[in-house]
């Protein structure tokens, strides 16, 4: 039988859902091949003896049978299984698992909490860009994860036994979207939680990181309702107050929730606003991956790299065939240039880190067509998988690439920096590209730059304008173009 030696897969069988991810490694990354999820629900099957029903192993064996296909032309050594917090808390799990076993054809292993905690750390690890400490929450079905880590390291690891499907059961089972259902639901997680404040309030940490799910879903919620994507407690509580205008659970239709997790959502809901209420979070971001994420790293050994955004822009750099030495030579550029600027003309950290990577991946698009190649590049990047940058790093390093040469029009609104910022970038941007035209770094130009407030004011060598014809009317062009959307720039030799 002919194989696909360079597939991956990881399947997840879940509280809540079953998934399967299968991918494929190109390029120092990996390419999602296939999705498939399945809500099962395997946690609501669960008696009060913690006895798995029948019913919900007969929507398990069901879902496995489509997994089954998927599987068969995939060698053994790149699959991996794993059961989480259902399939520990069922007494009688193995009636589950040894038909399971023979639908799948290969073993599945029920993992610890705190394994699924550290897996669900690395998948996180390896799709997250920065270098701070993590806080990383993970909502499921019938456990929640909360680890504590730098860079691929766990400090602390939990898995709660509380999740969306459990405390769906426990506090919403009259199906009513009270405000005394939402309370006790809250409190008891807050109680869950108290056992593990102590230790994760002194290790502390400098980002709070939501995965899977429930997360996901709020995050979906609020974008489709014009917030930016940064979760807060003031966001959760106006979406706790949306939920609270419908009266029974199967009524709820806020615009942004799909059907699928309408079920849960306020069951998950309470679990997180217990979460910030307890740690103090001032805000949460989405992790680009969690544990299936984890397991197919893990299985790649040779895919670990403490820098996830730069790992995933070489990554895009081969794919494409870009011009790697000229990417580098515009962003050295580009980064020299704003050295030069104020220390507070691009405040945010990440601008030079979005410069750099703009500059890196600005010819993208010509890999479709030279013509255009401005749109065709904010299309790829909107559509890729750039693990490492946030949903609104993606949108904006798009629309910089969209407008990085020739004419342009104001940048839209985004979420990832100041508009300021991003102006300044795109500024940044454009001037590094005209300069470094001949792609050769011996030929670039002397160039002095002085911001003062909004103004910029750029000095090259006494002669080099004269000199260079075409370069001074592309620079007096650029000029102009500044010029018409409110930008004070100047050049001067």
């Amino acid at each position: 039988m002919q194989t696909s030696p360079s597939l991956y897969v990881a399947i997840d069988l879940g509280s809540n859902s079953f998934h399967m991810l299968v991918v494929r490694q190109v390029y120092g990354s990996i390419q999602t091949v296939a999705k498939i999820k399945r809500k099962v629900r395997l946690a609501a099957g669960l008696d009060s003896k913690n006895q798995l029903s029948e019913e919900a192993m007969q929507r398990g064996w069901h879902c496995l049978r489509l997994f089954a296909e998927r599987l068969q032309d995939i060698p053994s050594e790149n699959i991996q299984i794993v059961g989480t917090a259902a399939m520990r808390t069922a007494t009688n799990i193995e009636q589950f698992i040894e038909p399971a076993e023979e639908i799948l054809g290969h073993k599945i292993n029920v993992i610890p909490g705190k394994e699924e905690a550290r897996m669900i750390y690395q998948g996180v690890a390896h799709t997250s860009g920065g270098k701070d400490n993590r806080f990383v929450v993970d909502i499921g079905g019938a456990s929640t994860e909360l680890i504590i880590g730098k860079g691929f390291q766990a400090e602390a690891l939990n898995s709660l036994h509380m999740g969306c499907v459990t405390w769906l059961e426990q506090y919403f089972n009259d199906q009513r979207l009270t405000k005394e259902n939402f309370e006790r639901a809250i409190t008891a997680a807050k109680k869950v939680l108290q056992p593990i404040v102590s230790e994760y309030t002194s290790l502390g940490w400098d980002v709070c990181i939501g995965a899977s799910g429930t997360v996901q879903a709020l995050q979906e919620i609020m974008l489709a309702q014009g917030m930016d994507e940064i979760i807060t407690l003031k966001k959760l509580y106006r979406l706790q107050r949306q939920a609270m205008e419908y009266e029974q659970l199967l009524e709820l239709d806020i615009e942004g929730l799909t059907l699928e997790r309408a079920l849960v959502f306020p069951s998950g809901l309470s679990i997180l606003i217990a979460i910030f209420e307890t740690f103090e979070i001032n805000a949460m971001t989405l992790a680009g991956g969690a544990i299936r994420e984890g397991i197919v790293y893990e299985m790649i050994s040779d895919m670990r790299h403490q820098d996830i955004c730069q790992r995933t822009l070489t990554s895009l750099q081969q794919r494409y065939q870009l011009d790697s030495q000229y990417g580098e030579l515009v962003s050295n550029f580009s980064q020299a240039l704003l050295k030069q600027c104020e220390e507070e003309w691009i405040p945010e950290s990440q601008g030079a880190s979005l410069l750099h990577a703009a500059a890196l991946l600005h010819e993208i698009g010509m890999n479709i067509s030279y013509k255009n190649d401005g749109e065709h590049s904010a299309y790829l990047i909107k559509h890729l998988d750039l693990p490492g940058f946030t949903q609104a790093q993606k949108m904006l390093l798009a629309e910089l690439l969209r407008r990085y040469r020739e004419s342009f029009t104001p940048l839209p609104n985004q979420h990832a920096i100041s508009k300021l910022s991003a102006d300044r970038i795109l500024q940044l941007l454009r001037l590094s590209v005209i300069l470094s035209h001949r792609r050769d770094k011996d030929k670039l130009p002397k160039v002095t730059i002085k911001t003062v407030g909004e103004q910029m004011q750029i000095t090259l060598p006494e002669t080099w304008l004269a000199n260079n014809p075409l370069m001074n009317a592309e620079l007096e062009l650029e000029l102009d173009r500044m010029t018409d959307l409110g930008w004070e720039l100047t050049i001067t030799s």
